[in-house]
């Protein structure tokens, strides 16, 4: 087994690839990660080897085949996902909008985020900067507000000690603001932004109660703001979130 010394330049490594730029070359991850090139190149044929990365065009790399197949074992997708995607769908079906559902990831509160674990969309959905496995904040998000609402007072005196970043004109940066919407969620039993994090997307999303072995979890739709109803949405949102933790707990 590897060293914590060579675990972390592993991690460095892979952490060089984004959805932006899913193939990188040697020479760039060595400038990203701080690695020298010989070691760099010593570590990428490792990783090819055992199938964590793979070759890609242009002397580049991609995440390989065995790494994808290693995290579909984690309980976000075995357990949560597979449980969930039902729920999604008929919330797609209803609604004929972007349904999401995604998790409160994160080692300390104030760097913590909504991570993406599902995603149901058409060709008439709203496009929006969701994906799977992808990263959002939670104070700009549908389901990251929903994910915050569950939150306790001493996690979020936490959560608010790092200034939050605007992500549109709309978005909810002030403190006392935030927290005011947070109560108004755990009231409604849902949440919603409003052009926060794309203008013209309006969000509402609820949290599923708490699962044992699972992160924090929330279900929500985007819509265009034309198609925004929110009476006509939040229940559907908020019944698609109780029936997801019965069948949850129900799965365990």
């Amino acid at each position: 087994m590897p060293d914590d010394g060579m675990l972390t330049r592993i991690m460095r490594v892979l952490s060089c690839f984004s959805a932006d730029e899913p193939a990188v070359g040697a020479g760039e991850i060595a400038v990203r990660s701080g690695i020298p090139i010989s070691t760099v190149h010593r570590l990428l044929a490792d990783l090819v080897a055992e199938g964590l990365l793979a070759r890609a065009p242009g002397r580049t790399y991609t995440i390989g085949a065995r790494l994808w197949e290693l995290g579909e074992l984690s309980p976000l997708s075995l357990r949560l996902r597979e449980t969930a995607l039902p729920h999604m769908a008929r919330l797609y079906e209803a609604t004929g909008e972007n349904v999401h559902l995604a998790v409160l990831d994160g080692v300390t509160p104030e760097a913590s985020v909504a991570l993406y674990v599902g995603r149901v969309t058409g060709s008439g959905s709203i496009p929006t900067l969701s994906r799977m496995g992808g990263r959002q904040p939670l104070h700009t998000t549908g389901v990251g507000k929903a994910l915050l609402s569950t939150r306790d007072a001493v996690w979020l005196e936490r959560y608010f000690r790092i200034p939050l970043q605007r992500e549109t004109t709309q978005s909810i940066v002030d403190e006392q603001r935030l927290r005011s919407e947070l109560r108004r969620a755990q009231l409604r039993g849902y949440a919603t932004t409003r052009e926060e994090m794309t203008l013209g997307n309006v969000s509402v999303a609820a949290p599923v109660s708490h699962v044992q072995g699972l992160p924090s979890i929330a279900i929500g739709v985007v819509v265009h703001l034309d198609r925004a109803d929110e009476r006509r949405l939040a229940p559907m949102v908020v019944q698609a979130a109780r029936d997801l933790h019965h069948d949850l707990r129900s799965s365990h």
